[in-house]
């Protein structure tokens, strides 16, 4: 989280580059090259937003309580049963918070997506890309392409309040 976007994607290049320490075998083997696809892009805004998907389900499996584990594992519950009836619904809402945070950050995510999968129109160049690049030549368009992605994540924002904040009717209910 703390990494400079730039110095991951340096970091994306050293490692899955052509002559990278992956990247030379992915090369090699199945003569495939990711750096300035519209792959890198994926890798370069998961890379960096990630943290944040993680970060948020730890917090909430270290407060879990395990009682509820405990109980279907004794019930004969195998492990992958109880993480997938037990755990999973009880951190759900981590989940999808940690997800949106992570769409969030990726949503805006320029350096390490410059660095990695380079600026190309139609291919690689995300709507910060974009919004970089108008900014010199045609603001106007600058602003319309900021003010969009402004609109895109405030309306996401709104469509998940009542995930976060529970439902009208659950907080009018009576006890």
């Amino acid at each position: 989280m703390v990494l400079p976007p730039v110095v991951a994607g340096v970091a994306l290049f050293f490692a899955l580059g052509r002559r990278g320490l992956v990247g030379q075998w992915l090369d090699r083997w199945f003569d495939y090259q990711l750096p300035f696809t519209t792959p890198a892009v994926v890798v370069a805004q998961t890379f960096v937003a990630m943290p944040f998907l993680v970060i948020t389900v730890e917090a909430a499996l270290r407060q879990s309580d395990r009682t509820a584990e405990d109980a279907a594992r004794t019930l004969g519950g195998s492990s992958w049963y109880t993480f997938r009836r037990v755990t999973l619904p009880s951190i759900r809402p981590a989940l999808v918070a940690g997800a949106v945070l992570a769409w969030a950050r990726a949503l805006g995510e320029f350096g390490a997506t410059i660095t990695f999968a380079g600026n190309f129109p139609g291919t690689t160049q995300t709507m910060p890309l974009a919004v970089f690049l108008a900014r010199e030549t045609n603001p106007e368009q600058s602003l319309v392409l900021s003010l969009l992605m402004v609109v895109v994540s405030f309306t996401v924002l709104v469509m998940l309040r009542d995930r976060w904040l529970g439902h009208p009717a659950d907080r009018t209910a009576a006890p």
